[in-house]
């Protein structure tokens, strides 16, 4: 089972923890929005706000990164956790067995309209593609 604990976000450099004029950054920080589906000290996900399917997710990670782009080496181990964490939310949502469909989008041609790196959980009908 997913469980949940708040954390503190204290505001560094823009490769640091927070930016603090970013929507995510004080939604990871508990300052805006409803409590999260998950948050441990490295990942935060919540229900998205305009949803695209039954089940759409947004999983950020507390660290701030802009884009997939500005991500680093250092980033790694952050990045697989992002992704691990994705797959038991799928689970935990009940959609794993059927599918979902993992989005990020990388820059303003990319379709990234909040520069925080993060990414989509879709899931709960027949995702079709091309999206969109």
């Amino acid at each position: 089972m997913i469980r949940r604990r708040s954390r503190t976000i204290r505001s560094k450099d823009r490769r640091g923890i927070m930016n603090q004029n970013c929507l995510f950054c004080k939604i990871a920080a508990g300052q805006i929005g409803g409590p999260p589906l998950f948050q441990d000290e490295h990942v935060t996900a919540f229900r998205d706000i305009n949803p695209q399917a039954p089940v759409h997710v947004l999983l950020i990670p507390n660290k701030h990164i802009s884009s997939l782009s500005e991500a680093s080496a250092e980033d790694q181990a952050l990045l697989g956790h992002l992704l691990l964490t994705a797959a038991k939310l799928a689970q935990a949502e009940g959609v794993a067995n059927g599918g979902y469909r993992l989005v990020t989008n990388t820059g303003p041609d990319g379709g990234q309209s909040v520069f925080h790196l993060h990414l989509h959980l879709l899931a709960g009908r027949r995702l079709t593609w091309p999206p969109g």
